[in-house]
């Protein structure tokens, strides 16, 4: 790999959780390259880790709801005056709101490179509604706006979000990149053969609608009217923060109603999977879900959504089974089936470490980024 030159990197993250659980080990590779690393993130936990690991932490107010103009002003204000005097050579700007803002004060200022990470379009994408469609129009005129660097790469984790930007004028093909997710440390996941006893389904995800929680929900209900001797599993806490979070009074209700576990948030992942046969996540739309490539790499089969992003984490019936989406009574059917058998389950649990050895493997990952990073810095 070619050395990269003493200049300053910004990573420009919604959370400081998100920059460790998705760019931590780039950051790393990037500043053993010489690079030095910047964070801009909004307050939270995980800043004493960021700092722990030699990087500079700048704290951005951004706002989680985005409904207020005046603190949208304010998060593009600190951006401004932040990378004015910082003056990075590279900054890469991860997610829809580091993106739109991050793009636009990097283009003010004359920025040398500007790395975009598209991790996913976002529920705006999905709405069909006629406000829906206008908020489309809107987040898409301020990409455009955004876009409009210099020197930029755009990254996309599946094709569908490449060739939605690329037909609606946001990006050039030529500065664009498919990078498959954030990569897995397949180390910390390491592949274990399927326990004994009865099987147990896995969903781990945040605890939203747009996840598909409520699909699952019902799928378990289904399961539990046939009879089925399965275990189902929901890991994940809410996320009040977002408009379509599932309540604490529907939790309450469906621990009561018993047709599922509710295991809250939980950080040994790992773990769940390798006491797991089933890793599910009915999304409606991702860039392309980590959980599914950890899932993956612990030798898990996998059934999930036929939308962007999930069917990018899968081989259809090698590694995993899609369903479509919204369709609780498909989502329950082929649970039944793998249910079922094993030795399919197991075989596509096989192919679905291969897959994360070839494919999703961390070391895989960086490698693309840095090189994306010499292309531009070069």
């Amino acid at each position: 790999m070619m050395s990269i030159s003493k200049n300053k990197i910004v990573f420009v993250v919604n959370t400081p959780g998100f920059f460790l659980s998705h760019r931590l080990p780039l950051a790393k590779a990037a500043k053993n390259t010489g690079l030095e690393v910047h964070v801009a993130t909004a307050n939270g936990p995980g800043i004493d880790t960021i700092l722990s690991n030699g990087f500079v932490h700048h704290v951005v107010p951004f706002s989680r709801s985005g409904q207020n103009p005046y603190l949208e002003m304010k998060t593009i204000f600190f951006l401004l005056r932040l990378f004015y005097r910082l003056r990075p050579r590279l900054v890469h700007l991860v997610t829809i709101k580091p993106v739109l803002y991050g793009g636009l004060v990097s283009r003010i200022l004359g920025i040398d490179a500007v790395v975009f990470a598209v991790s996913g379009l976002g529920t705006v994408f999905l709405e069909k509604s006629v406000i829906g469609k206008f908020r489309k129009a809107f987040v898409l005129f301020f990409f455009r706006a955004a876009f409009k660097n210099k020197r930029y790469a755009a990254i996309f984790q599946n094709i569908d979000d490449q060739n939605e930007l690329i037909s609606s004028r946001v990006v050039l093909k030529s500065r664009s990149y498919i990078i498959k997710g954030s990569g897995v440390a397949l180390h910390e996941y390491p592949f274990y053969p399927e326990p004994n006893g009865r099987v147990v389904v896995a969903m781990a995800a945040r605890l939203l609608k747009d996840k598909g929680v409520y699909e699952f929900v019902q799928a378990a209900r289904l399961l539990d009217q046939k009879g089925v001797n399965v275990e189902m599993r929901l890991i994940g806490a809410p996320d009040h923060g977002n408009p379509t979070s599932i309540t604490q009074q529907e939790l309450d209700a469906w621990s009561k109603e018993g047709v599922i576990s509710l295991l809250g948030h939980r950080e040994d992942i790992a773990h769940q999977y390798a006491v797991a046969h089933i890793a599910c996540l009915p999304s409606y739309r991702e860039g392309l879900p980590k959980g599914l490539i950890e899932a993956a790499a612990c030798g898990r089969c996998i059934v999930t959504t036929d939308v962007p992003g999930c069917r990018d984490a899968i081989i259809p019936e090698k590694t995993g089974v899609l369903v479509p989406v919204k369709d609780a009574a498909a989502l329950a059917a082929a649970l039944e089936a793998l249910v079922k058998s094993p030795l399919k389950r197991q075989r596509m649990g096989r192919a679905g470490r291969n897959l994360a050895e070839s494919v999703f493997a961390i070391e895989n990952i960086v490698e693309k980024h840095l090189h994306i990073y010499n292309s531009l810095l070069d």
